[in-house]
């Protein structure tokens, strides 16, 4: 188990910047998720770390020791692909020790290892059957198994459930989450889904264009994105985000024009430094909002969607003909139909604004618990 440190990292493809100025710190026995649209970096800086990509410059250290110099092999990493990458005319037992036997360890160290490898990841009843033998969970355990038996200091991770079922990733994902629990070991792990990386993760940074967005918890990404980028990424659904400019700032009270031409009110405020004038945008979650009857001033519109999922529904309410439509999710039990016109509410205290490059305001802590609806002028 070791720390990753990454100082300044610079990454060019020709003329491409694809990683621009990585900072970013890794605690011992930490799980950290790399998340990003494709193209965002997020495996490229993976095997930045892992040693199969050269830096134009900048400082990597695992364990406190500078690495940038020194091959794969040499910096106490174990990486499983999105390609189990298994040998096929071996045995699981052949393909674990491999690397033990590259490596030239000894043949007591190599039993021991294979032996307590199968043990954790009960691979044991498997490990004289070819790959072929196997399922796909299986074959992953397997690819998994090869590195951890090298006793690695830092486990990397790259799209790893890529190519298995959706009921199969769930189980890999518990899988994971008790390998982890139970080595302790410092895991990065990249990955293009969300729920993996929510439900994975103690900490995730979000890259976009080859620069970290924002650090931090699954609950800090969601509750108090930094960026509309953020907030738009993280949630399925996503954040609504909405255009709008500030009419006035009055004590408690918030103004807000949006792109519609409805003017609204939120109070009590959410946030800290916007003055009359500023162009914003507007953040709600899907469940902070709900259906009502339309009404003069009110945001409304027309649904033009119904998703009916068993334990959600998700309504689609279009407001404005150039904005994305509004996602309430409906606790109601009778669903709206697609064509009705409906007004929407939503909790002032659940609001996010960001200014005009996308970054967060600071957020105000109101002491009642409750939130307050959004009232419209």
């Amino acid at each position: 188990m070791a720390s990753v440190t990454l100082k300044k990292i610079n990454k060019h493809f020709g003329s491409a910047h694809i990683l621009r100025n990585i900072d970013l710190d890794i605690e011992d026995g930490e799980f950290v998720v790399f998340v990003g649209p494709s193209g965002c970096g997020k495996s490229t800086l993976l095997r930045v770390i892992a040693g199969l990509e050269e830096v134009n410059n900048g400082d990597l250290l695992i364990g406190g020791q500078d690495v940038i110099d020194l091959a794969p092999k040499e910096r106490g990493i174990g990486m499983v692909f999105q390609s189990y990458a298994l040998y096929p005319h071996m045995t699981v037992r052949d393909n674990i020790a491999f690397g033990l036997q590259l490596s030239r360890e000894s043949s007591q160290t190599i039993e021991e290892r294979v032996a307590s490898t199968a043990r954790i990841l009960q691979l044991e009843p498997l490990l004289e059957r070819k790959p072929r033998e196997l399922s796909g969970g299986q074959r992953q355990r397997v690819a998994m198994g090869r590195a951890i038996a090298r006793e690695p200091r830092v486990m990397l991770f790259d799209e790893p459930l890529s190519n298995l079922d959706a009921s199969l990733r769930v189980q890999m994902r518990m899988e994971i989450a008790k390998l982890h629990r139970r080595l302790k070991s410092t895991i990065i792990y990249v990955t293009h889904d969300q729920v993996e990386a929510m439900t994975l993760a103690s900490k995730i940074v979000v890259l976009n264009a080859g620069r970290i967005e924002q650090v931090g918890t699954p609950y800090e990404l969601y509750e108090h994105p930094a960026t509309t980028f953020v907030a738009g990424f993280i949630g399925s659904p996503n954040m609504n985000l909405l255009s709008s400019s500030v009419d006035a700032v009055n004590g408690d009270l918030l103004s807000l024009a949006l792109q519609s031409g409805t003017s609204i009110d939120i109070s009590p405020v959410p946030v800290q430094g916007v003055i009359k004038g500023d162009s914003v945008t507007l953040g709600i979650r899907p469940e902070h909002m709900q259906l009502t009857t339309p009404a003069a001033g009110q945001i409304d519109g027309e649904i033009v969607n119904v998703e009916y999922l068993g334990n959600e529904r998700f309504v689609y309410l279009m407001y404005h003909a150039d904005a994305e439509p509004l996602v309430i999710r409906h606790s109601g039990q009778q669903l709206p139909m697609v064509g009705e016109r409906a007004g929407v509410l939503f909790e002032a205290d659940a609001c996010h604004l960001f200014n005009q490059q996308g970054i967060s305001y600071p957020r105000v802590l109101h002491d009642h618990p409750e939130s307050a609806l959004a009232e419209s002028i």
